[in-house]
């Protein structure tokens, strides 16, 4: 196992869990069957990250565009996640993990709102990590909610139009204090960022794994870590101006 820097662990790192079908398909079992390993990929990387002191998980685990599924799948998700939380309640409370959940949760059947809110409820106080779940959630619609209630404030007259700037539309996301991830990992071998925190990413370092999401361990994480901490965040600058100190 590849041994990390400790001093430059990312503070905030994204998944977008992939290719829980596939694994399913390619061994001849049903696709719920891949979204039930999916979960327990989930529960060890959880669990992974907060051993190695990252501060932030954020996880892509149910985006608006996969309400177009079949029902059926869509339900299995929706009651594995049902299952997640009620089962990880206590482990996320006993260590410290924070839940925060993004997304247009009005389109989530009732029991699910009720068990999320209750497990956001539970670990408000905590601080160890914080633990984020995008759920019916796409980036373009946080950026339409955003403009939109910025619209609203406009029109009530609190906002001038001048005063809309990138700080502003910021302030108007779905979790405006959280800072943008450092790493994205993608798993499943895709090059794309599927409608994920399309404002957040601009600068965020991306690392694809070719592991399927049921697959995914520790060691991938630690894989993308070691990546990342090879790398010189720029920001837009030169080199040499990356390098230079903050003053």
């Amino acid at each position: 196992m590849r041994r990390l820097d400790a001093s430059k662990i990312p503070r905030h790192v994204a998944i977008i869990p992939d290719g829980n079908g596939r694994w399913a398909e390619s061994r001849g079992l049903p696709r719920n069957l891949g979204h039930k390993q999916g979960t327990e990929a989930v529960r060890g990387v959880v669990r992974a990250a907060h051993e190695l002191a990252i501060e932030r998980l954020t996880v892509y685990a149910f985006s608006t565009e996969n309400w177009a599924r079949p029902p059926e799948e869509v339900e299995a998700i929706m009651d594995l996640l049902d299952r997640y939380i009620v089962a990880e309640t206590d482990y996320l409370v006993s260590n410290g993990i924070r839940v925060e959940v993004i997304g247009r949760m009005q389109m989530l059947d009732a029991r699910i709102q009720e068990r999320l809110a209750e497990i956001v409820r539970r670990t408000e106080g905590n601080d160890e990590m914080r633990l984020t779940f995008a759920l019916s959630y796409s980036g373009r619609s946080e950026i339409v909610d955003a403009v939109r209630a910025i619209a609203r404030e406009v029109e009530a007259g609190n906002l001038e139009p001048e005063a809309i700037d990138e700080k502003c539309l910021q302030a108007h996301l779905y979790a405006p204090e959280v800072p943008d991830p450092d790493l994205l990992i993608r798993t499943g071998g895709e090059h794309r960022v599927s409608n994920f925190l399309l404002w957040q990413l601009a600068y965020t370092e991306l690392w694809t794994s070719e592991t399927l999401w049921p697959d995914f361990t520790k060691s991938d994480l630690i894989e993308a870590l070691a990546a990342y901490q090879q790398r010189e965040r720029r920001f837009g600058r030169t080199g040499a101006q990356a390098r230079e100190p903050v003053s």
